[in-house]
């Protein structure tokens, strides 16, 4: 099954796009966070209008039997973006901006490589927006604790992103890929393209999460957002610190030890001056026969 339907929100009256019973594998084909609008490096960001929103979603998925309070797993099968990406600066957007002029530079990806004034590098596509409707609407630009645009850039093939239930059937929706973007993506943007998602969403009852948390090959994380790096670092290790207690029967100050020992606290975005918060992940590694969830 292929979802095209595209919206700007996470919003509960969304009506589905599609109705899946929890185990199902399927795809989305999503619009870049423009909406595919730029055609040209003589276009702008400032040439667009922005009335409708930015980094629309593919979606939403309803899930049969999936409630408030449940967990969705969404496996990540493949990230395969399409065509042409494109990177712009953002007026008044990311640490440099003052040193920058507006441009846009559209890049051809090939044979998984694209190219940057001479410079080759491999392509690493990753989900921007991803996650699961909360009861009230949220535009798809703006990070939640449902997930939204978390521009994780280690949420792509093989990893696992495990999303809180807010409403009935977790109305489940994601877009915004990048073909390639930094930790931080300090200008404000990836490379924009794109892409084809398909992934297995599978309903988890009787546990519940405050925050997505992403499983990879190698560890598990929490993620979190805040206006300052001072209150994401508190929300994303006390998550994980709440993982933890909650896995391996530690009391608050082990895990904090623990955490201090083992824990990673990673930059996803954080293009300051920005609209939309700070974003942080704080990983612990996998411990074999001991899942966090």
């Amino acid at each position: 099954m292929i979802i095209d339907t595209v919206v700007y929100s996470f919003d509960p009256r969304n009506a589905p796009a599609a109705r899946v019973d929890s185990g199902a594998i399927l795809s989305f084909r999503t619009k870049d966070c423009f909406s595919d609008r730029i055609g040209s490096e003589n276009q702008l960001i400032n040439d667009l209008d922005l009335s409708l929103g930015m980094n629309p979603a593919t979606g939403p998925v309803y899930v049969e039997g999936a409630c408030p309070g449940d967990i969705l797993r969404v496996d990540i099968l493949d990230v395969v973006p399409a065509g042409r990406g494109v990177v712009c600066s953002i007026p008044g957007c990311g640490p440099l901006h003052d040193t920058a002029e507006t441009r846009t530079r559209v890049l051809e990806t090939e044979n998984g490589f694209a190219e940057f004034n001479g410079v080759r590098f491999a392509l690493d596509p990753m989900i921007g927006v991803i996650g699961c409707t909360p009861a009230e609407p949220i535009p798809t630009g703006w990070v939640g604790d449902h997930g939204g645009n978390l521009d994780c850039k280690l949420v792509k093939k093989g990893a696992s992103l495990y999303c809180p239930v807010y409403v009935a059937g977790a109305l489940f929706q994601l877009g915004d890929v990048h073909a390639v973007m930094g930790d931080c993506e300090l200008c404000g943007t990836g490379l924009e393209i794109p892409a084809v998602v398909t992934v297995r969403l599978t309903l988890m009852k009787g546990r519940s999460i405050p925050y997505p948390v992403l499983e990879t090959q190698e560890k598990w994380y929490t993620l979190a957002h805040a206006k300052t790096y001072d209150e994401a670092v508190t929300l994303t290790a006390g998550a994980m610190q709440q993982l933890l207690m909650q896995a391996y029967g530690w009391d608050a100050t082990d895990a904090f030890l623990y955490l201090s020992l083992q824990g990673d606290v990673e930059i996803c975005q954080a293009c300051v001056p920005c609209s939309i918060d700070m974003i942080l992940r704080c990983g612990v590694p996998k411990q074999p026969g001991r899942p966090l969830l």
